[in-house]
């Protein structure tokens, strides 16, 4: 297994209210130096949660919001930030009570995934959400947002319809698919 490159020197070059820009001079094991940039973590919480509410054992909960990235509102799961100090499934409970108006009394860590880890820190924790109860919490959304059954074995008219492009999403919903159907046997 390859040895990490040594960091000779890491600086911030931009920052906005949401993102921090990096330059980073990385020294490899062959001696070869390169300079790279990175979107580096934004919050003291560092990171993300992305939950997959199970409604019953067949029905997943979407979200439909405007995604400014792309200019249209997006089916997605629901998701959110991991606030300084908040562990990562109080972080999960708290955004699907904010975002789908249930809370979860069973929440199962499924997988951490990156987005593109040669530009990108960050890492979104990807939470399965069972046992949901009716609780509201108000959110900081800028509208009421939608909230979407959906059945598990009809994903692929879910991607083909094209209001559901989030590969964040998208990863998720596959993976607690094949989680499930593996719980199932």
């Amino acid at each position: 297994m390859a040895k990490n490159p040594i960091i000779l020197n890491k600086k911030v070059i931009a920052e906005s209210s949401l993102f921090r820009i990096e330059s980073l001079t990385l020294e490899f094991s062959n001696a070869q130096r390169r300079d790279y940039e990175r979107l580096a973590r934004g919050c003291p919480g560092g990171g993300a949660v992305l939950i997959v509410p199970m409604l019953d054992a067949d029905t997943v909960l979407l979200s439909r919001e405007y995604a400014a990235g792309v200019g249209r509102y997006e089916l997605a799961l629901p998701k959110g930030k991991i606030e300084a100090g908040e562990q990562i499934l109080a972080a999960a409970n708290r955004e699907l009570k904010e975002e789908v108006g249930y809370g979860a009394k069973t929440l199962q860590h499924l997988k951490s995934i990156s987005i593109a880890p040669s530009y990108l820190e960050h890492m979104t924790d990807i939470i399965l959400a069972t046992d949901l109860y009716e609780e509201r919490l108000p959110g900081d959304e800028p509208e009421e947002i939608e909230v979407v059954p959906w059945k598990m074995d009809n994903l692929a008219e879910l991607f083909s319809r094209g209001e559901c492009t989030e590969a964040r999403s998208i990863a998720a919903l596959f993976l607690t698919r094949e989680f499930l159907n593996h719980v199932d046997r």
